[in-house]
C-alpha cells in the first residue's frame, strides 16, 4: 500500500502587518502591535515562509494540515491577506486548517475568521452556504482528520486558549463515532494538549479534560502549534502511547528559546493490520539552511 503524506505547518504569524487605523488599536491590539514594530517583524519573516511552503511542496504531500495562528493582532485586512496566503498553499480541499490564539486576538472579530476562511475548516457533508463549526471532521485517504478550536479572546499578556464544554462533548461523540472505523485518526489542535513548563500564561485551559477523552477514546496523532518549538510528548491513550507532535513557526527566524521555521512530514500506510506513520522534518537549522533535520519512525 502507498503511504498517504500529511504534511503539517503551524504559526505563519503573516507580516508586513497592516497599517492600523488608531481606533483599532484599542487594548491589547496597541500592546501586540508596539511588540510586533519592535522586534516581532524581525523574528517573523515573509521570505522565510514562502522558502519553507515552497519546500513542502516540492515533497508533494497528499494533504496539509495548518495549526493557527496566521495573523498577529486581528485586525481586519490580516484576515483578508491570510485567505490569499492560504490559497498559495492549497485549494481548500487540500488543506485543512485550526485557528490559534492570534486569530481571536480580541473580542468582536470571531465572525472574521470564519468568514473568511471557512472553506479551509469546514467538515465533510457541510454546505458551503453554512456556518463552520468545531470539531469537523474531513477523511482524506486512510486518514479522519479532526479539527478543534481552541482560539479565544483573552486579556493583555495571556495567551491561553479553550475548548468549553460544548466543543468537548461534540468531540467525545466524535470519537466514539469514529472508534468503528478503520482510519488513521489525526486531531489537530493549536495549544498543545499538555502545558510546557513555565507557559501558565498560554495554557490549553481545559487540558485536563481534553486528556481525559484522549485516555478514554484515543487518536493516533495530535498535531498542534503555539509553542513555536519542536515538540514530541506522549499522551496516555486506551490502547498506548499517543504521540502529540509540535512545530515551530513556519515563518520564523532563530531567536531566544524559539526554534526556526520548520515543518513536519508523516507517511502513513496500514499493512498486516496495524499502522505505521513515519516522521520526517524539514526546516532551517544550523546557518538558516534548510533540509531535513529529523527521520524517525513514531509508530
Amino acid at each position: 500500500m502507498t503511504s498517504f503524506v500529511l504534511a503539517h505547518l503551524s504559526d505563519p504569524h503573516l507580516g508586513p502587518m497592516p497599517r492600523p487605523r488608531l481606533r483599532e488599536l484599542a487594548g491589547k491590539r496597541a500592546i501586540g502591535y508596539l511588540n510586533w514594530q519592535r522586534k516581532r517583524h524581525m523574528i517573523h519573516r515573509r521570505d522565510v515562509l514562502g522558502e519553507l511552503v515552497a519546500d513542502m511542496q516540492a515533497q508533494r504531500p497528499d494533504h496539509i494540515a495548518v495549526t493557527g495562528d496566521l495573523v498577529n493582532i486581528a485586525l481586519p485586512l490580516e484576515f483578508t491577506e491570510a485567505r490569499r496566503w492560504l490559497e498559495s498553499v492549497g485549494a481548500p480541499e487540500d488543506v485543512s486548517l485550526v485557528p490559534g490564539n492570534h486569530d481571536a486576538y480580541v473580542r468582536g472579530i470571531r465572525e472574521h475568521f470564519p468568514y473568511s476562511w471557512a472553506d479551509y475548516f469546514r467538515g465533510d457533508g457541510i454546505a458551503a452556504n453554512s456556518d463552520a463549526a468545531f470539531p469537523y471532521l474531513r477523511r482524506r485517504g486512510p486518514l479522519a482528520l479532526i479539527g478543534v478550536s481552541t482560539a479565544i479572546p483573552t486579556a493583555p499578556f495571556m495567551a491561553t486558549g479553550r475548548l468549553g464544554q460544548q466543543q468537548r462533548g461534540d468531540l467525545e461523540k466524535l470519537l466514539q463515532q469514529l472508534a468503528t472505523e478503520k482510519l488513521f485518526r489525526v486531531l489537530m489542535i493549536h495549544h498543545p494538549p499538555r502545558t510546557s513548563p513555565g507557559r501558565w500564561a498560554a495554557r490549553l485551559r481545559d487540558s485536563d479534560e481534553l486528556l481525559d477523552l484522549i485516555a478514554r477514546y484515543g487518536v493516533d496523532l495530535i498535531l498542534h502549534g503555539h509553542d513555536h518549538r519542536h515538540a514530541t510528548v506522549w499522551l496516555d491513550g486506551p490502547r498506548g502511547r499517543i504521540p502529540a507532535i509540535g512545530v515551530p513557526s513556519a515563518s520564523a527566524m532563530a531567536h531566544g528559546h524559539n526554534h526556526p521555521a520548520a515543518y513536519n512530514l508523516f507517511s502513513i500506510e496500514r499493512a498486516d493490520g496495524a499502522w505505521r506513520c513515519d516522521h520526517r522534518v524539514r526546516g532551517f537549522a544550523d546557518g538558516m539552511m534548510l533540509g531535513e533535520i529529523k527521520d524517525e519512525r513514531l509508530i
